[in-house]
């Protein structure tokens, strides 16, 4: 992106939104985030109470990367919506101690949500929750971490299991020019090659610990080619946290079969015996291969790779 543009960018959302710090309750230091509160929203204000929307940026992104994915769809259908939306950097991209869903990260979040209560009319019971790539890691993260504080979480082709994505991404490096693995190990000090340091990629994980976000409407999207070329994340990130998930909720007969995991996530293809569950959505920016949905946990896979469509999880909300 030329400075041009991303000029361009960075002053559309400031006609919309703004830069602002909260104080971490973990650290004490001073974090940003971008917040918008649409007219008639703000605490001071008589007017109804309004949705809030959060919105967790990518793994190599911060809160205003210019790139961001779906950022400014996301900021833009707020406003047309009416929604408050607020961005938090969480410790920017993923490759230091401090990012990577750290204990700081976590609180970065939820002291953003808090910020947002404090300073707008936030409807509480419609409070959501939106990430692709590392956002939607970090979005399962909070889903584990803070339950509580969500009525629905969207995630985009999101990593789950951090030990096997430094693998992959070890392995493709050099043929994708894929960086992951040396900003994980950025993060946790080295790779996953002693028991320290595997008990510190899985503990900043979501995938061993979904069964702590039970009841949690979840809606994860993945494209059918994510995990080949010039995709980079396995599909089955996605599907085996919605297996986790299902079967935490008491919903074990909808899990998929190993079988059915290895065909999608090898092969780039739905097994024909799956092909029947899927939908027509003409508002999606990508047609659906595949969608299964047990009790509050919903799972589409779509025609595409690494990639997301912030108003369709947007929509989802509705």
């Amino acid at each position: 992106m030329t400075k041009t543009l991303a000029g361009f960018f960075l002053l559309s959302l400031a006609l919309s939104a703004q830069e602002i710090q909260f104080t971490s309750t973990k650290d004490g230091t001073r974090q940003p985030a971008l917040f918008y509160v649409p007219p008639g929203a703000a605490a001071s204000d008589n007017g109804p109470r309004a949705p809030l929307l959060v919105f967790l940026h990518a793994w190599s992104d911060n809160y205003m990367s210019p790139a961001g994915r779906g950022r400014a769809e996301v900021v833009d259908e707020s406003r047309r919506r009416g929604w408050i939306l607020i961005a938090p950097n969480f410790r920017g991209p993923n490759d230091h101690p401090g990012a990577c869903a750290s204990d700081e990260a976590v609180e970065d979040v939820v002291d953003s949500v808090n910020y947002a209560k404090e300073h707008a009319r936030v409807d509480q019971k419609r409070v959501y929750l939106l990430g692709s790539s590392g956002g939607g890691f970090m979005s399962l993260m909070m889903a584990v971490r803070a339950p509580r504080l969500w009525t629905a979480v969207s995630v985009w082709v999101p990593i789950t299991d951090l030990v096997a994505w430094h693998e992959f991404s070890k392995a493709t490096g050099p043929e994708w020019n894929n960086k992951y693995d040396k900003m994980m190990e950025g993060c946790f000090g080295g790779p996953p090659d002693t028991p320290e340091r595997i008990q510190e990629y899985r503990r900043r994980s979501p995938l061993p610990f979904l069964a702590q976000a039970t009841g949690i409407r979840i809606y994860i999207d993945s494209g059918i080619n994510d995990g080949h070329p010039r995709n980079a994340v396995p599909l089955s990130h996605s599907l085996l946290a919605f297996n986790a998930l299902v079967r935490a909720n008491g919903l074990a007969n909808w899990a998929l079969s190993d079988a059915d995991v290895d065909t999608m996530t090898k092969e780039a293809r739905i097994p024909a015996h799956l092909a029947a569950e899927k939908e027509i959505d003409p508002l999606r920016r990508f047609g659906i291969l595949f969608r299964r949905s047990a009790g509050p946990v919903h799972l589409t896979i779509f025609d595409g790779g690494h990639a997301v469509d912030g108003l369709t999880g947007i929509r989802y909300f509705e």
